[in-house]
């Protein structure tokens, strides 16, 4: 793919108003227009449109930040260029250094917890971003250096993407919304995430978990509009029936 066309357009995923649940009426509007949620490459690089929602990114393991642990965006870029010191193409710096502004702003709300739907969100996105880089040693490095600078650990994010893309692969559009009833190491992540986001807990809704939660769909060939309304509503915990 030509980097000069690298970039990713979520404007039509839509953020919830209250306090980071996903309701069922949002979950309707997405089921209805899931072809536009489809991962696209579309944009120019210099007019990134992966904006920084108002709430941050959900959470399952790492401890909530504290006002004397938070570093600076600043220290975190800082942190990144350290780690990585060989010189970037200005088509995938450019977009990688926008990414890592919003990312830090996500990573350290006050409610932040890492999430392994998060995690797969931002992993699709990142292999998009840097598919056709010039060499795989250096892109896994960036990505090495990327997550470490927010001082998260870039294993645990590969590990959780690929093992929940492995789960969803095994799936139908049945089994995929009814993890609540069964057993299992993903079963459970899913169940965690499940439950904060019915409000049992911190989680803030961001685009990276609505990345993670599509492509869990697509990986089961889950594209019809009921379930991914039913998918959207058992992970908000919500009590609303869905038909």
């Amino acid at each position: 793919m030509a980097a000069a066309g690298i970039s990713l357009s979520f404007s039509a995923i839509g953020q919830t108003s209250n306090g980071g649940k996903v309701n069922v009426s949002s979950a309707r509007y997405l089921a209805s227009n899931f072809e536009g949620f489809r991962f696209r490459i579309s944009l120019l690089c210099h007019s990134v449109r992966v904006g920084v929602p108002s709430t941050a990114s959900p959470s399952i393991i790492h401890c909530m930040s504290t006002a004397n642990d938070v570093p600076t965006v600043s220290e975190t870029k800082s942190n990144f260029l350290k780690a990585y010191k060989r010189p970037i193409p200005s088509v995938y710096n450019t977009v990688l250094q926008e990414l890592i502004v919003q990312q830090h702003l996500m990573r350290y709300k006050r409610t932040h917890r890492y999430d392994a739907v998060f995690a797969l969100g931002f992993v699709t996105v990142y292999d998009q971003l840097m598919e056709g880089y010039p060499s795989d040693e250096d892109r896994d490095a960036i990505f090495q250096a990327y997550i470490n600078a927010l001082k998260e650990d870039p294993q645990q994010y590969r590990d959780d993407a690929q093992k929940l893309e492995e789960w969803a692969r095994a799936q139908t559009s049945s089994s995929l919304v009814e993890f609540p009833s069964r057993d299992g190491e993903i079963e459970a992540m899913l169940k965690d995430t499940a439950e904060r986001a019915g409000g049992k807990g911190n989680f803030s809704y961001s685009r990276f978990f609505a990345v993670g939660l599509f492509r869990l769909l697509e990986l089961a060939n889950a594209t019809e509009p009921t379930v991914l309304e039913k998918e959207y509503a058992v992970q908000a915990g919500s009590s609303e029936r869905v038909a």
